[in-house]
């Protein structure tokens, strides 16, 4: 008899704790970030971390699709100033489709549009700086193949379903004022504070953050002021640059 209540309990017991392991799983899943395809996106580069975020409009959000372990970039910390320099880019920029490139030799690129106003401003030089595969770089992002292969999937989706432009925001380090603190010394420290404000907006609000150049300095452009009122913003999320259309 006692058998036969321990089998009971058994089988009554079962569906409740099926139920419990599925309450616990991970909201994050293949399936809801396969729904994302298509939503507008933007991404984010940290050199030191050597990083590269990927994130998707939720709602009223930007959520992380997936962080990438950048493969290869060259030159170390601080913008890229001159060709041949062989850095890799710092700055705000944006993309349009015509900036794709699924052909390249270096498997698929995106050109993130260097130079950019601010980059013009300085008298900076160089052409054709990329996110692409083959893991090898000279001033460029270089990532896997199979990394490439999902972040131009969503960035050619989110084109495709009206997303005019993608904004890119590249930083030497995550944007904290510890590890401004810990590169105070640097010769970079004076333009490193003026990226800080874009991080530091997508950190709080999960929205791109609208950035001018005035007068050869990147500012912050606020939608509102503290008096609710509309302020002086750009047309286009980030500083504006014409897009090459011929790249790797």
């Amino acid at each position: 008899m006692s058998k036969i209540a321990l089998l009971f309990a058994m089988l009554f017991c079962m569906p409740m704790i099926t139920a419990c392991s599925a309450s616990e799983q991970v909201p994050e899943s293949p399936l809801v970030k396969q729904q994302l395809l298509g939503s507008p996106v933007y991404i984010q580069i940290f050199k030191e971390e050597r990083k590269l975020e990927l994130y998707a409009k939720m709602g009223n959000e930007f959520r992380l699709v997936n962080s990438f372990p950048i493969c290869n970039f060259s030159g170390g910390l601080g913008p890229k100033r001159r060709e041949g320099d062989f850095k890799s880019p710092e700055g705000f920029y944006s993309v349009d489709v015509r900036n794709l490139k699924p052909n390249s030799k270096y498997y698929r690129a995106i050109n993130i549009g260097f130079p950019n106003d601010y980059d013009k401003a300085q008298g900076y030089s160089g052409a054709y700086l990329m996110i692409h595969g083959e893991c090898k770089s000279i001033g460029c992002y270089a990532m896997t193949n199979t990394y490439m292969d999902e972040i131009y999937r969503y960035v050619e989706a989110a084109f495709n379903y009206g997303q005019a432009q993608v904004n890119i925001s590249i930083y030497p380090f995550r944007m904290t004022e510890q590890n401004l603190q810990r590169h105070r010394s640097s010769n970079y420290i004076n333009f490193w504070r003026q990226l800080k404000p874009g991080y530091d907006y997508f950190v709080k609000n999960r929205q791109p953050p609208m950035v001018n150049v005035t007068n050869g300095q990147y500012v912050l452009a606020h939608p509102v002021n503290s008096s609710g009122q509309p302020t002086q913003y750009a047309s286009n999320p980030l500083t504006q640059a014409k897009p090459f259309t011929v790249v790797k």
